[in-house]
Formats: structure tokens, sequence, C-alpha cells
């Protein structure tokens, strides 16, 4: 009772229900809020990681304008199922560079986490089309007009540019040359050896949707096509310290 009759001093006085609700608001967003200025602390570095090309990063700009996140998580839980299904677990680092992270658990579709190399760039543009003619029981609206929406990455370098402000380590190099790396990863027949220098050997280079030119679906499918495969999970080794 004695507890009972000292909080009801709280619920009739405003100003000492306001003071405690402040208080403990303040508590809340401190236990919160603080560890995220030790989130390099907390993120295990593993070797493979690196920003998004150019051309992967306009590709989840559409991923995300498209709403695709709504019906796909990429966060690949630590249970049996999940990892017998969809591969590895999903490790923070390889979010590391997302603005914002694509983690959740709603899923009306597959995982994406580790799609990349799973199926063809034809499977891919065909999904796209008409997604029930490879998944007959798909419930995803068809998206064939981003094969007809061409890209010039006329505004890449600022993509890039607003990202690096954020803390993507993409360099100078980088940034001089983004519109170049843009246009090279979709073109086979290109001086690409620039962006293979600057991003690693694991960049994948060619006409992803088969049609002439750099359109959305070509940023769309490069961007699909590398989730998951930067890091090499056959000799990864989880640090036992953390």
């Amino acid at each position: 009772m004695a507890l009972l009759d000292k909080h009801k001093i709280l619920e009739t006085n405003a100003t000492l229900l306001l003071v405690f609700s402040f208080l403990v608001v303040t508590i809340g967003g401190i236990v919160q809020i603080a560890p995220l200025f030790w989130l390099e602390n907390t993120i295990e570095k593993v070797d493979g990681m690196r920003p998004y090309t150019p051309l992967e990063l306009e590709g989840r700009e559409i991923y995300l304008r498209e709403g695709c996140y709504v019906c796909h998580s990429q966060m690949i839980r630590p249970m049996r199922d999940e990892v017998e299904r969809y591969g590895h677990y999903s490790l923070a680092a390889e979010s590391m560079y997302d603005h914002p992270f694509q983690w959740g658990s709603k899923r009306t579709g597959p995982d994406l986490a580790r799609v990349g190399g799973r199926y063809s760039d034809d499977w891919h543009v065909q999904h796209f089309r008409n997604p029930q003619s490879v998944v007959p029981e798909s419930v995803m609206p068809k998206y064939g007009f981003l094969e007809q929406r061409m890209l010039d990455g006329r505004y890449v370098g600022d993509l890039l540019a607003t990202h690096a402000m954020i803390g993507v380590p993409y360099d100078d190099a980088m940034l001089e040359n983004a519109k170049a790396d843009f246009m090279a990863q979709a073109d086979p027949d290109s001086d690409y050896d620039g962006l293979l220098e600057r991003y690693g050997d694991r960049v994948n280079v060619r006409n992803f949707d088969g049609q002439p030119g750099v359109s959305e679906a070509d940023a769309l499918i490069a961007y699909m096509q590398m989730l998951g495969t930067l890091v090499d999970f056959s000799t990864f080794t989880p640090d036992a310290s953390r």
C-alpha cells in the first residue's frame, strides 16, 4: 500500500509526473543512443567487404525506390532452418555501408541477403518482366518497365559523394571516376581495368539485361548479383573474443 500511495503522489502532481517522465525518457534514450558512438567497435571486420560500385549503388537506390524491402529482408538469422535455406547467417559488417540497412523479419518473398550468383542474369530479367513465369506462386508485380528506363550516370558522382559524407570510404579516385565506372561495369567491351583496380576483382562486369545501353534493370541486377558474394565463408572464422 505504501508503494501505491507514493505512486499516487506522482499521478496527482502534474509537475512531478513531468519531471519523472523526463528522467525515464532521458535514461532510456542514453541507453539506446550512447552505444551508437562506439558502433565501429561493435562491427567485426571481415575480409572482402568494399563499398558498392556506382552501378550497384544506383541499383540499390532503385531497389529502395520500388519498395523491394517491403517483401524481402536481407537478414539471415543464426537458426538451422534459416542457414540451410539461405546460407551463412548475416554479419553486421555486410551492412556497414548500407544507408539504410535492409535487415528485417518481414518476408512475403525469400530473403535476398545471399541471392548473388544464385540465378542467371536472364532469370532475373524474366523475373522482372513476369515473376509468375518463373515462380508461379509469386505475388510480385511486374517490373519489365525497368528495361525501358535508361541511365546515363549523370548524377551518380553526387550519389557517391553523399554516401562519402556519412562515412562510406569512397576516395577521390572513386568520386572522380564515378560516371566512367558506372558505364564500364555494364559494358564488357569497355576499358574496365580502373574499375577493378578501385573496387577489387569481385566486381561483375557484363551487360546484365542483354540490351544496348545502361538501363535501370542493369543497375538493379548488378546490385542483386553482388549481394552476399563479397565474404568468403569457406575461410571465414568468427572472432571468438567478441
